[in-house]
């Protein structure tokens, strides 16, 4: 059952990024007027959460979600972790980089959304960066740079970020899988937002190289506009609870799953939703360089 629209309250959590949403029950039978209001609350803040829905099942995660937008299949390569939902698990994965999802193809998803079903005694928190944000405090000379800025962004991504590689069995299988198809695109560092108009970051661990220049100014460049995404003032760290969902603006954002629960079971569900070809301040589009993952773009 829907709950009234005139009960729903947006709380804001940072100056920058994140907000809660109170008073929603979430599902496919969701009022037109609470979906605009997640929707505000989405652009607004990057980030959203939603406290005790512990009756959300796969298949009523996958019905709301399709109110905010057209779901994609879980992802480009792993399809063994769920037909309509990705399974987070710290059983085969722990995503403890900083990341915008899948930048590695040319659409990169418009949102996500995250819902907790395993959690650890303690430990086990997520914390999200806002990309605009750490655009918007750039000075200007900076600026500027970025926006004549393109990165390659690959699958096999260990470029940007130190990652300690799993070493047992299921650890394995998983990057296998992870990397069992090769993408590479071509993007504009800076994105304009196609809704918002805003002008974002688009970075992560999936970066590959700034195009141009040398290994070692790819490297320097990479830092100096990563480092700016995830200044503690531009983030927030939401600590999990059962029954918890998460939305976050996947072009605006980047996220980081904390790794401090020793080898207790994480388990999350991400249900994600397509978006278009992100385009520079330019007016240039990202350009697929290898792989082809429109399957993958059309909704499922």
């Amino acid at each position: 059952m829907s709950v009234p629209a005139d009960t729903v309250r947006v709380v804001k959590l940072g100056a920058h990024i994140g907000a809660r949403v109170d008073g929603v029950r979430l599902g496919g039978d969701l009022d037109a007027h609470s979906v605009d209001t997640i929707r505000a609350a989405l652009a607004e803040h990057k980030v959203i959460f939603f406290r005790g829905q512990e009756h959300l099942t796969e298949d009523g995660q996958y019905e709301f979600a399709r109110l905010l937008g057209v779901p994609t299949t879980p992802h480009p390569t792993v399809t063994s972790a769920g037909a309509k939902s990705l399974a987070i698990d710290s059983h085969q994965t722990r995503s403890n980089v900083w990341h915008t999802d899948v930048t590695f193809v040319d659409r990169v998803p418009k949102a996500s959304i995250l819902r907790a079903v395993t959690l650890p005694e303690y430990g086990g928190t997520t914390t999200w960066a806002s990309t605009v944000a750490a655009y918007d405090s750039l000075p200007a000379p900076l600026k500027s740079l970025a926006e004549n800025l393109r990165a390659r962004h690959t699958n096999r991504y260990d470029y940007a970020a130190d990652v300690v590689d799993r070493t047992d069995d299921f650890g394995r299988a998983y990057r296998r899988e992870f990397e069992s198809r090769y993408f590479e695109t071509e993007h504009p560092v800076v994105e304009v937002h196609p809704e918002t108009g805003e002008r974002a970051l688009l970075l992560g661990c999936f970066v590959k190289e700034i195009v141009g220049v040398s290994s070692s100014e790819s490297r320097a460049l990479f830092r100096l506009f990563q480092d700016r995404v995830t200044r503690l003032e531009h983030t927030t760290r939401w600590d999990w609870s059962l029954g918890d969902v998460a939305i976050w603006d996947n072009r605006a954002t980047q996220h980081y799953a904390v790794d401090d629960y020793d080898g207790a079971h994480r388990r999350l569900t991400r249900i994600t939703l397509g978006g278009p070809v992100p385009v520079g301040v330019d007016g240039r589009t990202s350009t697929v360089i290898a792989g082809d993952a429109r399957d993958y773009a059309s909704a499922a």
